[in-house]
């Protein structure tokens, strides 16, 4: 299997004036492209960065950002992708937990970036924008312009380390998931062979090529294919339509809200969006009802719902077009050349109807947390990953992920398991957006908390939302509470349940 820097020379080779990267107006060929990444890697060999070490890059996608990720990946240099919605704190502690000796960063960032550095225990020695800076001439893009485009003579093989990824930190101080090269390139060969991506396809990047999704799926996996990379920064509804239309996206992969957001908008229904083929969605449940109104809008598009964590790649289970109607609420069964079981705690699998822990096995699951041998221990156990998803599994091996077993409400000694009641919630008219989180209670333990953010003209009170959830499943499981606000979300779409618990303990405004 190459190398992920070989898979940019090989396709510099296959298809050298078909258009690697889209941004910004600016278009570059996979020839071109190959090119820029000899001459960015040569600047960091020049910085002194070697084989083995650690370059943290904090960026928004962007042409450079891809353009010094493969550089470190000829170099053999492990990536730290760095969220550049960070404070300098937390941007330290990433420096620190890793090790980074170079950090790169987007000039828009360099406040941040002089300031987290500035802090780190061993200031990371190659600190360098990504583009021109004022008054500073000393950025990535400068260095290039008299460097070398040789390809690197590093030796490389597979089994070498390509990324630290940290988890999202949903609960918590983020882990570093340790990924080599074999990793990667198989989890996006797992999703482009099950999304059946081709040779030539036109990918719309706007989900963060920061998050193991965006980077590892869609980008390594679409380089894999020849793939065109139409690169956004930002998500907005018109831009992402007009893209559509203008650079004929065959492949969108986004968030649930981003496909909602792109129903509501006004120019949804006047876009030529014939192109469109394939239509990726993860990070977060898809509500049964925004699924049948994608279904009714674009009926071209085959839908594929992927579910699975940074530690397998990502990968886990999907649940692809044939079956995503017949079975809404369902993730699906293990994506190709990955396995998963459904078991107890005793690490037995459950009986059909049953729930338990999701555990997955296969080529992309991580080597472990970097630096972390314990949480390594507990989450990698003869063979097979433990995820911490709480999942229903039924007699045919569908898989239905219900919870996060550190997000499960024990309410009277009855489980509730908040996606469901997140489902039920979704299919209201009047709810834009919602989660569901457990709040201590003297009586029942906790109490469900439905935090609900209502659509323009709508009001919402406890007791609409109680009678509508209670025509869609057991009285039980209906909110105690509404909290109206905004749902926080990290920037892969995830709620922040954490921030939501805390939220929903201090208010006092919420209904009861």
């Amino acid at each position: 299997m190459p190398t992920l820097g070989q898979l940019v020379a090989r396709q510099a080779h296959r298809a050298p004036t078909r258009d690697a990267l889209v941004y910004n107006g600016r278009r570059i060929t996979w020839a071109a492209l190959d090119s820029a990444v000899n001459r960015a890697a040569a600047v960091l060999h020049r910085r002194g960065m070697v084989k083995g070490e650690r370059l943290a890059v904090m960026s928004t996608n962007s042409d450079n950002f891809v353009v010094v990720l493969y550089a470190a990946a000829k170099l053999g240099l492990l990536v730290v992708p760095v969220n550049p919605r960070m404070a300098a704190p937390e941007v330290t502690w990433l420096l620190d937990d890793s090790g980074a000796t170079g950090f790169v960063f987007h000039p828009s960032l360099a406040t941040v970036a002089d300031t987290a550095r500035a802090a780190a225990s061993t200031p990371p020695r190659t600190h360098l924008a990504l583009g021109p800076l004022p008054d500073c001439p000393d950025d990535l893009e400068s260095l290039m312009a008299d460097a070398a485009d040789h390809e690197p003579s590093i030796s490389l093989s597979e089994s070498d380390d390509a990324e630290i990824l940290y988890t999202s930190g949903t609960t918590g101080r983020p882990k570093g998931v340790l990924l080599d090269h074999h990793r990667v390139i198989w989890a996006g060969l797992n999703v482009s062979l099950t999304a059946g991506l081709a040779d030539g396809e036109r990918i719309l990047q706007v989900a963060p090529l920061y998050h193991s999704a965006g980077l590892n799926l869609f980008l390594h996996g679409g380089t894999a294919v020849g793939a065109t990379h139409v690169l956004l920064d930002t998500f907005d509804p018109a831009v992402v339509l007009e893209l559509m239309e203008s650079e004929r996206i065959t492949t969108f992969f986004g968030v649930p809200t981003m496909y909602r957001m792109l129903l509501d908008s006004p120019d949804f229904a006047g876009r030529d969006l014939s192109s469109w083929r394939i239509g990726l969605f993860g990070a977060a449940p898809m509500p049964p009802t925004t699924i049948e109104a994608l279904r009714k809008a674009a009926p071209r598009v085959r839908l594929f719902n992927l579910c699975g964590p940074t530690e397998a790649g990502p990968g886990g289970v999907g649940l692809g077009p044939d079956h995503i109607a017949q079975r809404p609420g369902a993730n699906g069964w293990a994506i190709l050349n990955t396995e998963a079981r459904v078991v107890d705690s005793e690490g037995r699998d459950v009986a059909a109807g049953s729930t338990g822990e999701v555990v997955l096995r296969g080529e992309s699951v991580m080597k472990g947390y970097w630096n972390n041998p314990e949480a390594t221990a507990q989450a990698l156990r003869e063979g097979w990953l433990h995820t911490g998803d709480v999942a229903r599994i039924d007699n045919d091996g569908c898989i239905t992920l219900v919870d996060r077993m550190k997000d499960m409400i024990i309410t009277g000694g009855m489980n509730v398991y908040s996606v469901e009641v997140e489902n039920a919630l979704a299919a209201h008219p009047g709810v834009a957006d919602c989660a569901v989180v457990g709040a201590p209670h003297p009586v029942y333990g906790e109490s469900v908390v439905a935090v609900v953010t209502p659509r323009e003209g709508f009001a919402i009170t406890l007791e609409d939302v109680r009678a509508h959830v209670s025509t869609l499943i057991a009285d039980y499981k209906a909110p105690h509470r509404l909290v109206l606000g905004e749902i926080p979300r990290n920037p892969s779409g995830k709620i922040l349940k954490h921030v939501l618990r805390g939220r929903v303990r201090t208010d006092e405004g919420a209904s009861s």
